[in-house]
């Protein structure tokens, strides 16, 4: 683990050049949620019994216990592998793939986030970055073929990078708005060597004051089911349950706001909100 000193990264949009990293940053702190989801899906009450009609069935075909027991599981594993990353997407997110190309930012100076780490230490982040020769096949490479309209660009959302030193650390995925005052986070990723140091927290707090500026009065966030560490994480910063209140506005929210489902309807996110 690194000792990160959190006044000295910058948050900014995510421009075209760095999709492939916060790819792979995707990837690596994404990494066993989806087998932690099967293994939730495949131990529901419901899905077992099936399972185990299943093999029934298959024990009059298969003279063999462990086989008639283990090609169900297999084959259910299988299914859910190939139509788990179509139907989820983004955790959170209610579509079912991010359109990494429109929300990329293109303006000429950065957009960022509000640091308030800065303004405790005074310290100011460093933002421009060394000039390098970019060679004419490099150019070719960095510019992009399609067309981004501005209707697009609205609807694809915002990915907000933290970088330090150069180095992309840590990423927030913030949905279009959908309902007038109402937010959406979708996925939240640090890098491994940088979790435990309050790099999460800075995202989602820099995040929800900028969109408190512009109008917004609900955050959620969509957390994926088995996720304990980020149920404790949200809940730290004030985020509660959806459903946890009793009055009638929060039973009409759960009818506009509903957690991802995937096999047989069992949910895959819990939600959570605040009030900002």
């Amino acid at each position: 683990m690194v000792k990160l000193e959190l006044d000295q990264v910058v948050m900014r949009r995510m421009k075209e050049d760095d999709i492939e990293v916060v790819k792979a940053l995707i990837k690596e702190g994404s990494e066993g949620t989806e087998n932690r989801l099967i293994l939730h899906i495949l131990t529901r009450p419901l899905c077992l019994f099936i399972l185990a009609v299943l093999s029934s069935i298959l024990r009059c075909l298969v003279h063999s216990f462990i086989l008639a027991l283990a090609i169900p599981v297999f084959l259910l594993i299988v299914f859910l592998k190939i139509t788990m990353p179509r139907s989820t997407g983004v955790l959170g997110s209610s579509r079912p793939y991010w359109d990494y190309v429109g929300s990329s930012y293109r303006g000429t100076q950065d957009e960022t986030l509000q640091n308030p780490y800065c303004r405790i230490s005074g310290k100011t982040p460093v933002t421009k970055r060394p000039k390098r020769r970019i060679s004419s096949k490099e150019k070719d490479k960095e510019v992009s073929t399609e067309k981004i309209t501005p209707e697009r660009e609205q609807t694809a959302g915002q990915v907000w990078l933290a970088e330090c030193d150069f180095d992309i650390i840590g990423c927030i995925f913030r949905e279009n708005e959908s309902r007038a005052g109402i937010r959406r986070i979708c996925r939240v990723v640090t890098g491994c060597w940088y979790r435990r140091e309050g790099l999460g927290r800075l995202l989602v707090q820099s995040l929800e004051q900028r969109e408190r500026k512009t109008g917004a009065h609900r955050v959620y966030a969509h957390v994926p089911f088995p996720s304990k560490v980020g149920e404790v994480f949200f809940r730290k910063l004030g985020y509660r349950l959806l459903g946890e209140g009793t009055n009638n506005e929060d039973d009409e929210e759960r009818n506009l706001e509903t957690p991802e489902r995937g096999f047989l309807g069992y949910p895959l996110t819990k939600v959570f909100y605040k009030d900002l």
